[in-house]
């Protein structure tokens, strides 16, 4: 634990200007970010008498080692810069909310020449228009299903549209009327085109104007005696309507608003938003969150406000929104919001009528999601730390292991021979560590001799990072900050991307974990132990998990550990083994595929894809490819002389294949590769 007055900036050092800070630990991560209309001001509230510090707050400035700041020129890029550092630099003591999901989406993608209605999940993309999230992709289906007798849009994937254009006959929906058909021509890019904006306009709240159209070309219909066109407008406005009730009219004036409540108490704290557009509610999400630092809800509507948006621009940004208390500095948050939509946006408490009583719906369901969060997280939580004292007690380890590395090692018949390394934190795997390896030190089969090569290679690494990060220094560094060069916001680096002291990302292999598990007996235990004797690493336990019988061997007993098999450490333990064998084995599989999938072009200097398939294209197969001359390669739009020489040549060192036999018939099968490159 670090004495704060070790690495406390000097009198007169910070400025007094707006800007935002950054506390590091000793192994150089960032691990708390903040910004501050007046750093001086705000980073001398950290070095006070630790007694009267927050407990969150006492511990986070005694597990950093040092602070630095960047000076910016307004609160708003403050904002911006705090928000692009905690999700570059992932900090432990910031608040980040969790997503107990991945919220699905109505898309339409208006970046393609025939726009497609979709269910999206993810990053979004450009290009793509978004409508939700909602609750369910059944949900969205359902709607889809009743507008597109209104708006037949396209709702095929690439492959059946391109199949569909091939043979010149549409889909199913095509035939019921449920698709225009652009694929065959029903209807041009244009015609299309606008009935996916109509569509979008639709389900962005403007719905009256259609309806009424739809109303009025059905009365004109049937003053003219088309009583079947007629019977069909009446349908499609139905269809419309029945849409429009599976999102309830929550606001009568046709606001565009996002409602955000919070739900908290002592350790953590529920954030749900109601996303209201043309007075409906058309998508709903939530977040929880540990409160890791010392932060009131002003604070937790802040970083909400900063993760719901940070990423959005135009009208995914309302021109309201409605939260349950103001953040610290309300106007800088609102120039925000407003640059990221284009125009100007209310940052508001609601006080009375529709609005706020909406709002108490949304704090009701931000008090439900707490409620059942904590109840499923208070088993699982006491589950994995039993599970984790079970197996410090069977090893004999002074304190739980907290971060255990599991290695296996993967190959078929002795090739393609790889490892992998996975991670597991507090019980639960974090798949952003986890790391894969190639056998370089020998050929063939030796897992023994592999699983010694892999944790050298990856606890060498370590060392190295300790090296390079200086935490082998003699004399320790000067106290007090060390600034960062006073920069605005947003100044770039053409070196971002290179590994720096300084930069406070995660490093690869920078932190040491407390167990290393390996997927073996006694052998293997044996062999990773030498590895890190070899590195003089002596502080770092070692085990194996067995597969036969489930056994967990050390590498100091010639017998083995017997867990119960009701034990959840001998669970968690399982979990971890498995886990490391399916990345593994996943990456053996994908070399092997890549190595089946090679051809004798890609020997060839230069030749890159594209050019390949036209060659493939040109001749047919390689074989054929093989017997032309270098006048005929040359043929081929894109390949120069020099190139076809190279191909010749490439092509004529291979060994030829020996011929495949049916085996029911004993006939030579004559090979003829399809237009394949293997």
């Amino acid at each position: 634990m670090a004495d704060p007055s070790s690495y406390r900036p000097k009198p007169g050092q910070i400025p007094d200007s707006p800007g935002v800070y950054r506390f590091r630990d000793e192994h150089r991560r960032v691990i708390y970010v903040g910004k501050a209309k007046s750093l001086r001001q705000r980073l001398a509230n950290y070095f006070q008498d630790l007694a009267n510090l927050h407990p969150r707050t006492r511990t986070m400035v005694t597990t950093a080692a040092s602070v630095e700041w960047t000076v910016v020129a307004t609160e708003v890029e403050a904002l911006q810069l705090e928000y692009s550092w905690i999700k570059e630099f992932d900090p432990r003591f910031n608040v980040k909310y969790r997503d107990d999901k991945s919220y699905p989406y109505l898309a339409v993608t208006l970046n393609e020449e025939f726009p497609r209605v979709q269910v999206m999940r993810g990053a979004k993309k450009k290009g793509v228009r978004y409508f939700g999230p909602y609750g369910h992709a059944w949900a969205i289906r359902e709607t889809v299903d009743l507008m597109l007798r209104v708006f037949p849009v396209r709702t095929c994937s690439a492959g059946v549209f391109k199949n569909a254009a091939r043979t010149g006959r549409p889909c199913l929906l095509g035939y019921i009327g449920k698709c225009s058909a652009p694929c065959v021509g029903r209807v041009t890019p244009e015609e299309h085109r606008e009935l996916a904006d109509d569509f979008c306009d639709f389900m962005a709240g403007r719905t009256g104007t259609y309806i009424r159209r739809l109303e009025k070309d059905m009365m004109a219909a049937a003053e003219e005696m088309e009583y079947e066109r007629a019977a069909r407008l009446r349908d499609d406005v139905e269809a419309l309507k029945r849409a429009m009730e599976k999102s309830a009219v929550v606001l009568a004036d046709a606001t565009d608003a996002d409602l955000i409540a919070v739900a908290e108490d002592e350790l953590e704290a529920a954030v749900q938003i109601f996303h209201v557009r043309g007075g409906r509610v058309r998508g709903q999400r939530g977040w929880v969150t540990d409160k890791v630092e010392a932060v009131d809800t002003s604070g937790l509507v802040e970083h909400a406000l900063q993760q719901l948006y940070g990423e959005e621009t135009g009208d995914s940004v309302p021109k309201e929104v409605l939260v349950p208390a103001l953040p610290e500095d309300p106007e800088a948050v609102s120039q925000w919001l407003a640059g990221r939509r284009g125009s100007q946006v209310s940052l508001r408490i609601p006080q009375r009528g529709d609005k706020k009583d909406l709002m108490v719906t949304v704090q009701r369901n931000a008090q439900q999601a707490l409620g059942l969060h904590k109840t499923k997280r208070a088993s699982d939580l006491t589950t994995r730390s039993r599970a984790l004292e079970e197996i410090a007690e069977a090893l004999g380890l002074e304190t739980a292991p907290l971060r255990i590395e599991c290695f296996d090692i993967s190959h078929l018949q002795g090739d393609d021979v790889v490892a992998s390394m996975v991670v597991f934190e507090d019980g639960l795997a974090r798949k952003s560590e986890y790391r894969r390896f190639q056998i370089k030190g020998f050929e063939g089969q030796d897992d023994v001799r592999s699983m010694h090569e892999v944790i050298g290679r990856r606890f060498r690494r370590y060392l190295q990072e300790k090296e390079r990060t200086g935490e082998w220094e003699e004399s320790p560094a000067p106290s007090g900050a060390v600034p960062a060069p006073e920069t605005a916001a947003g100044d770039g680096d053409p070196f971002d991307n290179e590994p720096r002291e300084d930069d406070g990302r995660p490093k690869r292999f920078a932190y040491p974990p407390q167990l290393v598990v390996v997927d073996g007996g006694q052998p293997q235990v044996a062999a990773a132990k030498r590895a890190l004797d070899e590195l003089g690493i002596d502080d770092i336990a070692v085990c194996g998990l067995a597969k036969r019988l489930e056994e967990v061997w050390l590498s100091d007993d010639d017998d083995p550990v017997v867990l119960p098999r009701t034990s959840e450490g001998l669970y968690l333990l399982q979990r971890v083994r498995d886990e490391a064998h399916r990345f593994a084995i996943t990456y053996q599989r994908a070399k092997r595929a890549k190595r089946i999938r090679s051809s004798p072009l890609d020997a060839v200097s230069g030749l890159g894809e594209t050019r390949k398939q036209a060659l493939i294209k040109h001749f047919g197969s390689v074989k054929k490819l093989k017997q032309a001359t270098i006048d005929e390669i040359c043929e081929v739009p894109g390949i120069g002389r020099r190139t076809a020489e190279s191909v010749a040549v490439a092509l004529a060192s291979t060994t030829p294949a020996a011929p495949a036999v049916n085996t029911a018939t004993g006939e030579i099968i004559e090979e003829d590769d399809g237009g394949s490159t293997s």
